[in-house]
């Protein structure tokens, strides 16, 4: 965790209002997530210590890097991790059950290009990664905060696509998903008016799996809009 390399690291004033990743709902955890995090956090965990990050050290090797936040229970990043061993995957989640669960994946399925942050995804793209470093970012189902008055803690607003933007590489690929309309209709509204970003069209091949949670939304007629973007030279 050393390579400073001159980044800057400053935290754009409009992100200075406590905007968080996440909402605090721990639920029980078990034996097996339990397990899981106490013998395998120490060596695909990352301690987040406010340092800027060395991913050739993390990996042990130099491949593109792909950064999900909020990975819920980890099926799906553990399924393209799988099935993309030649990427490294950086996956941050505040919740130890989806730690766990993706540790114990990690374990049961050999999968070793895998890393873990727990922590709040903000202060760790801020504190943590390295300018134009990732060469994708993944947020997939994030809470859509569907009342209007809770708009303000979506984690889709300007100053955040602005934070994204500097940790993508040239032509970096930022791809959203949601099952929410509403939630779909704000993102576009907001990367549309972003100058660092353009959207890709709509049936760009991506490789996304479906989870199970979004297939029993699908049976029930819901829709899902998966959106992606390339950071503009």
């Amino acid at each position: 965790m050393s390579q400073s390399s001159g980044n800057n690291f400053e935290r754009p004033q409009t992100l200075q209002r406590k905007i968080r990743s996440f909402v605090k709902r721990e639920g029980r955890m078990s034996k097996r997530q339990t397990s899981a995090i106490n013998r395998l956090f120490p060596i695909y965990g990352i301690a987040f210590n406010e340092q800027p990050l060395n991913f050739e050290t993390l990996f042990e090797r130099q491949a593109d890097t792909v950064l999900e936040i909020g990975f819920g229970m980890g099926d799906s990043l553990a399924q393209m991790a799988s099935e993309n061993p030649r990427l490294n995957y950086i996956g941050i989640e505040v919740h130890r059950p989806g730690v766990g669960s993706l540790l114990a994946s990690i374990e049961e399925n050999q999968i070793d290009n895998i890393r873990i942050i727990n922590h709040d995804a903000v202060e760790v793209l801020q504190q943590a990664i390295p300018n134009q470093s990732l060469d994708a970012i993944q947020i997939f189902f994030p809470d859509p905060w569907p009342k209007k008055r809770h708009y303000k803690r979506r984690l889709i607003q300007a100053p955040f696509v602005e934070l994204l933007a500097k940790k993508l590489k040239s032509n970096g690929r930022l791809h959203l998903a949601t099952d929410w309309k509403n939630y779909a209709e704000w993102i576009k509204e907001i990367m549309s008016a972003s100058p660092d970003f353009s959207k890709l069209p709509d049936d760009t091949p991506h490789q996304r799996p479906t989870t199970k949670f979004e297939k029993r939304g699908m049976d029930l007629g819901h829709g899902v809009w998966d959106m992606i973007y390339a950071r503009k030279k």
